[in-house]
């Protein structure tokens, strides 16, 4: 399983922020219950204890391949094989094994963590949460995310690469969208949500080149930077001419984020 999801100042700081960048490694033992960023552990519903280990496995060869093959076709992307800040999996990474394996039976598949950096400007800004909101001396880098036709580009060629693979694949867009804390127009008090509900329409009609032709500037303002974890999947959907067979949407003025989701059909021959 190729997850697309963003880092927010877990393993990459100040040091060293890739565009993209794929982990190869054998497996990838988390604690997702500490609070990666100090304060108390975080209670989960699970009610499993703060401390919990999960280990999840992960598949070098497959990892390799997918690398190799986005090199070959000219993309260039990092890849990490251990971590550099942050032990385990970013919660972006975390959180998609968390609630698929909602039932805890066990999770046996392994994955491939493939980082988008979501959040440009705001990954050194924010420190990865919410201190732009306390501490407006904090310089904005203005370094950016990579741009959305740039992200919908990788996951054509993740698709064109990984179809032909000895592997049955399944691509994961790991995000919310619109997220309150980042939409400085409405305060930080709530998400864009008209903006979210023109991508939903977007994605349901399966008009992935809208999404391509997104202006970083714009959706940025709408709050928007993690909708570029599921641009790749947009764009690994419309190089195989697969729209979605479900997709909802959830808006909300109270939570921090409206949600969305959605499933494609497996192509043929697995």
């Amino acid at each position: 399983m190729v997850i697309f999801g963003d880092d927010q100042y877990e393993n990459f700081q100040e040091d060293l922020v890739p565009p993209f960048c794929v982990h190869i490694a054998e497996r990838f033992a988390t604690q997702p219950f500490l609070k990666s960023r100090g304060g108390p552990p975080r209670p989960n519903v699970w009610g499993d204890p703060y401390d919990k280990l999960l280990e999840i496995r992960g598949h070098p060869p497959a990892a390799r391949y997918l690398t190799r093959g986005l090199f070959q076709n000219d993309f260039d992307v990092a890849y990490a094989c251990r971590p550099l800040h942050h032990e385990g999996l970013g919660h972006a990474f975390m959180n998609t094994m968390l609630y698929l394996d909602y039932d805890r039976r066990g999770w046996d598949y392994p994955i491939i963590p493939c980082h988008v950096n979501a959040y440009g400007s705001s990954l050194v800004r924010n420190r990865g949460g919410a201190r732009h909101l306390f501490d407006d001396s904090n310089e904005d880098v203005n370094l950016p995310a990579p741009a959305p036709r740039r992200c919908l580009a990788l996951g054509q060629v993740v698709a064109r690469v990984l179809r032909p693979s000895p592997w049955r694949i399944v691509l994961v867009g790991s995000s919310s969208w619109s997220r309150a804390f980042l939409t400085e127009k409405h305060h930080w008090l709530y998400p864009d949500v008209s903006a979210d509900r023109e991508r939903f329409e977007e994605l349901r009609a399966g008009h992935y080149t809208r999404w391509r032709d997104l202006s970083l500037e714009a959706l940025q303002e709408a709050g928007e930077h993690e909708l570029l974890n599921w641009v790749p999947l947009a764009g690994a959907m419309y190089e195989l001419g697969q729209p979605p067979a479900w997709c909802d949407f959830l808006e909300s003025y109270l939570m921090n984020s409206c949600k969305s989701a959605a499933l494609f059909p497996p192509q043929a021959g697995g």
